[in-house]
Parts: C-alpha cells; sequence; structure tokens
C-alpha cells in the first residue's frame, strides 16, 4: 500500500489538507495551529547548526521530512479552511467572469427557446449544454432521479468528456509535429475552460476539466499521467482554492464515481472477453454504469433517499442520445442561421431530445423503478467500509475481508434494531 501511496506523489498532501479541513471543521484551530510552525522553524534552525558543524542535516531522515511536509499542510488546510469560513459571513459578489457566463447562457437559452420543443424538453437541453438551470423544474428532476440519469441534467465529466471528444476529431486533422501539437493543445484549453466557465464553474465540470487539463498536459510533453495521481491533483486543487468544496454534495458524488470507474470498471470488463467491436461499446457503457453505481450508492442513499433500479437499461441508450445531441447542440448554438445546414441540424436536435424525453417518460413509471433507502453518518461510512471490504476480498481472495465485512454488516444491523 505504502509503495502505491509513493507512487502517487499527491495522495499524501490531500490526506493532509482533507485532515486540517476537517481539523478546522470540528475544533476551530486557527490560532492553536501556529504551533505546527514549531517543528519546522526547529529543524531549521538546528539544520543551520548542523551546516555550520559539518553534522548530517537533521531533515535527512525521511520520516522526519515527512513529518515537517505534514504539519505545513496541515496548518495551511488549517488557515485555509478558517479564512473560507470568514468569506461565508461576507455577502456574495459575483465576478465579471461570472457576470460573462450568465449572458452567455442566456443567449444561449434565448436559441434554444426557438427550438419546436416542450418547455420541458427546452430546460432539460439547456441544462445539459450550459448547465442552465432556472427553467428545470422538481418534476422533470424527479423524472431524471428515477431513472438513474440525473447525472445528466449536471455539467459534469460526461460532458466535459464528450466535449473533449468532439475538439479532439475537429483538431485531429493538425499535422503530428511540435508546433501543431502545442497548437492543439492551447486551443483545447481555451475551449474546454471555457465550457467550464459557462457551465458556471460547477465542481464536477472543474473536476473533469482539471483531470483533462492535467491528462492532455502530460501528452503534450510526451509523458503519461497516473490516473490516481491525476485525480488526487484535481481534488488538491479544487480543495486549496475553497476547502468547502469537501461538503459539496457534486463534488463527493463526483469524485466518488470516477475513482470507483477506475478502481472497478476494469476488472469488470475483463470477466466477460469480447472482441466484437460493436458490442465492447456497449459493454464498456454497461460496466462504467455499475461500477459509478456501486461507488455513488451509499451516497445517493445518504443524500436522496432513494437509488434506481433501471438504471442499467436507460444509461446505456440515453448516454448513447446524450453523447449525439451535446456536440450537436453545441455546433447548431455556434453557427449562424443563415448557414445552410442549420435546418437539418436543428431538426435532429428535436427528434433526439423527443427520443430521449419520451425514454425517461416510459422508464420513470415502471413499477418499481426507484426504492427508497436512507443512510445516517454511521451507515454511511458503514456501507463504504463494507463495499471496500468485499472488493479487497474480491481481489485478493482473502477470507479476513469477507468475514470483517460481515462483522460489520452484523454491527449495522444491531444499531439499527437498537434504533428503531
Amino acid at each position: 500500500m505504502m509503495e502505491e501511496i509513493q507512487r502517487r506523489p499527491f495522495v499524501r498532501p490531500l490526506f493532509f489538507w482533507i485532515t486540517g479541513i476537517w481539523i478546522e471543521i470540528c475544533f476551530p484551530l486557527e490560532r492553536w495551529s501556529l504551533v505546527l510552525l514549531f517543528p519546522i522553524l526547529l529543524s531549521v534552525f538546528l539544520s543551520f547548526f548542523a551546516k555550520r558543524r559539518n553534522s548530517p542535516y537533521l531533515y535527512d531522515a525521511r520520516w522526519i521530512g515527512g513529518a515537517l511536509i505534514a504539519c505545513c499542510f496541515v496548518f495551511l488546510a488549517i488557515q485555509a479552511t478558517a479564512l473560507a469560513e470568514h468569506r461565508l459571513s461576507e455577502t456574495p459578489h459575483t465576478s465579471r467572469l461570472q457576470e460573462k457566463a450568465q449572458k452567455i447562457q442566456l443567449r444561449v437559452v434565448e436559441k434554444i427557446n426557438r427550438l419546436q420543443l416542450s418547455d420541458s424538453e427546452k430546460a432539460v437541453l439547456a441544462t445539459m449544454t450550459v448547465n442552465y438551470r432556472q427553467a428545470m423544474t422538481r418534476e422533470v428532476r424527479n423524472r431524471f432521479s428515477i431513472t438513474g440519469v440525473a447525472h445528466l441534467l449536471s455539467v459534469s465529466g460526461f460532458h466535459v468528456a464528450i466535449v473533449c471528444g468532439f475538439l479532439g476529431v475537429c483538431f485531429s486533422f493538425f499535422p503530428d509535429r511540435s508546433f501543431f501539437r502545442w497548437l492543439r493543445y492551447v486551443l483545447m484549453m481555451i475551449l474546454m475552460w471555457a465550457f467550464a466557465a459557462i457551465s458556471g464553474f460547477s465542481p464536477p465540470a472543474v473536476r473533469a476539466t482539471l483531470m483533462l487539463t492535467i491528462f492532455v498536459t502530460g501528452q503534450v510533453l510526451l509523458r503519461s499521467p497516473d490516473k490516481y495521481n491525476t485525480l488526487a491533483a484535481a481534488a488538491l486543487l479544487m480543495l486549496v482554492y475553497d476547502p468547502f468544496y469537501l461538503f459539496n454534495a457534486g463534488f463527493q458524488l463526483s469524485f466518488t464515481a470516477v475513482f470507483f470507474i477506475l478502481y472497478v470498471q476494469p476488472p469488470l470488463f475483463r470477466l466477460l472477453p469480447i472482441r466484437n467491436p460493436l458490442i465492447t461499446v456497449p459493454w464498456g457503457i454497461l460496466t462504467v454504469t455499475v461500477a459509478a453505481q456501486i461507488g455513488t450508492f451509499p451516497l445517493c442513499c445518504h443524500y436522496f433517499g432513494q437509488s434506481s433500479t433501471v438504471f442499467l437499461f436507460t444509461n446505456l441508450f440515453l448516454s448513447l442520445i446524450a453523447t449525439l445531441l451535446i456536440p450537436l447542440c453545441l455546433i447548431w448554438i455556434l453557427l449562424p442561421v443563415s448557414v445552410s445546414g442549420t435546418t437539418m441540424l436543428q431538426s435532429w436536435i428535436e427528434q433526439l431530445t423527443h427520443g430521449m424525453m419520451r425514454m425517461v417518460n416510459c422508464f420513470c413509471q415502471i413499477p418499481g423503478a426507484t426504492f427508497t433507502l436512507r443512510f445516517d453518518g454511521v451507515a454511511l461510512l458503514g456501507a463504504y467500509g463494507m463495499l471496500f471490504l468485499i472488493i479487497g476480498f474480491l481481489r485478493s481472495k482473502k477470507n479476513g475481508f469477507l468475514f470483517a465485512a460481515l462483522f460489520l454488516l452484523l454491527l449495522l444491523l444491531c444499531r439499527q434494531i437498537i434504533k428503531g
């Protein structure tokens, strides 16, 4: 385990940063956290004298250096969280970038209103493309939640990945030379972050854009970034910017879903050795959906108190529709009305939107499409403990993991009996 963590240098700073956030939230120690600076100052002081006497540096020991770095990150996290708490009491102000993004959103919504769609369909399309939620009704959100595709109504990693893939196809004609490789990189970065800005910098969109930025930067530098290290780096950067992202449901669901997709989806995909490309793509979508659902199920029960039973069927078809609908809609929005072909493009968008809404409406009417189950904080931690123990058993085939998971389940059941 330690070797795996050492291979991913952003994991440990992320752990220390989250520790500092929790310390400040549970035990406000903004002033007392200065004590954490004493070991750092003392080590610098002793190292100065050690250098003058030509003796080994005090911080040459690896564990001492790690402890000093941990103290530094915990101290900075406590101070950043305290500063964020002070900002909560201030009147929130809208930046120029946010005002510009809102104006662009309104222009997009005005153009979407020209489509021959119902009000609910226009609201869904505006939410999927630029994250404009003002026209979204609770009834429509509930329908998407029941069918297990609520993530389509929030600009997230799925949407950013579609936009990135579309841009990659558009720029694929660039020659494979150093200048054009950097030009492609700069254009993709500008357009991806512009899309994230227009979407209001929602936590899932920022997370996905950060991860893709790190990944694409590694590619242009001819490096191969580690996927878990990239995920940890994106989380650390977001929490440095705003420590209270840690308690945002979208942040938690987004990072949990991506982690389980990275960790659980590959072995799930290898369960069936499929060589036919026509079956590989649907099977890949299904395994990604199952992995994300496994990881986010406890959180969904904690925040929403329900989970879908038809998500396997809806995600496969609706994800394919959204993969076509989002880039087509963005192209149609950017093209002037006078350009030939916009009428045909508009017709395709309308038909795809009609088909998506019909499928959502059909599946949400199925009896038992959702079930109610609510977790409190203790049950949430217990559910994830059981989940990781079961995954550990499936990977290592050690019975100790299974016994520990069953014992944890027994404790949770006893607690529920005592409560009820």
